[in-house]
């Protein structure tokens, strides 16, 4: 049985790199004054994909474009790109700037259509979608709105539309080092039958052998391995 893809995180909050606390933007860990310099060690230590998070335009606060692009440009591997991405334009121009994948959080639930218009343009290997929740009701704009959409309502237009990938994120445990929530994401597994990405609560490797005994393809982790409770790269001998 394959070793599920383990996905290093760089969220970046005013030009840094940081982890939130539950997705709370006051409540950060600074990890790496760069986040150029954060993706470079775990390309070092074998990432092939590296998952940024542009927190400050999830939030409203700002956007950090500048240093995506010197990462995208400098970094050797590809990146995936999430956070407040609303328009076929910003997805668009992430795109151009040589980006692998976009991630699509509160725009798949506000405006469904738009992951259709980008799957039909840029193709399924350059797009994705996330699907932040308390529970299985999924959370809009940067973590902070409960939307009223379950995430058994979402699944089945995404499939149709020709989505392959799926990040799920338990925002409860999102940054705590609280481990999964197994029945969680067991019940995500059954809604999602193409990839499979989470990320919440990773904190060792009872984590990863959770998600390989569910038949989850990866996960996107963060501060475990910023921390050491899941030594990186990620064996299970």
């Amino acid at each position: 049985m394959s070793l599920p893809l383990i996905i290093p995180c760089v969220d970046i909050q005013s030009g840094r790199a940081v982890r939130l606390f539950e997705g709370d933007p006051d409540r950060e860990t600074v990890y790496f004054d760069s986040p150029l310099d954060a993706a470079r060690h775990w390309v070092g230590l074998g990432a092939s994909l590296v998952h940024l998070v542009d927190l400050d335009a999830a939030t409203g606060r700002g956007e950090n474009r500048a240093v995506i692009a010197q990462i995208t440009a400098e970094l050797g591997v590809p990146v995936e790109v999430g956070g407040g991405i609303r328009s076929r334009e910003a997805a668009g121009e992430l795109l151009r700037l040589g980006v692998q994948r976009v991630v699509i959080g509160t725009a798949a639930v506000k405006d469904p259509a738009m992951v259709t218009d980008l799957i039909a343009e840029h193709g399924p290997q350059r797009v994705v979608v996330s699907l932040d929740a308390r529970g299985l009701e999924v959370a809009t704009h940067g973590w902070a709105q409960g939307s009223g959409v379950m995430v058994g309502d979402l699944t089945p237009a995404l499939a149709d539309a020709g989505l392959e990938t799926l990040i799920f994120t338990d925002v409860t445990r999102d940054g705590t080092l609280r481990g999964l929530d197994r029945d969680l994401m067991a019940q995500v597994r059954q809604l999602w039958p193409h990839t499979l990405i989470v990320g919440g609560g990773v904190a060792n490797t009872d984590d990863v052998r959770l998600l390989q005994d569910e038949g989850i393809e990866g996960a996107i982790v963060g501060r475990a391995i910023y921390e050491g409770t899941l030594p990186y790269p990620v064996t299970l001998e």
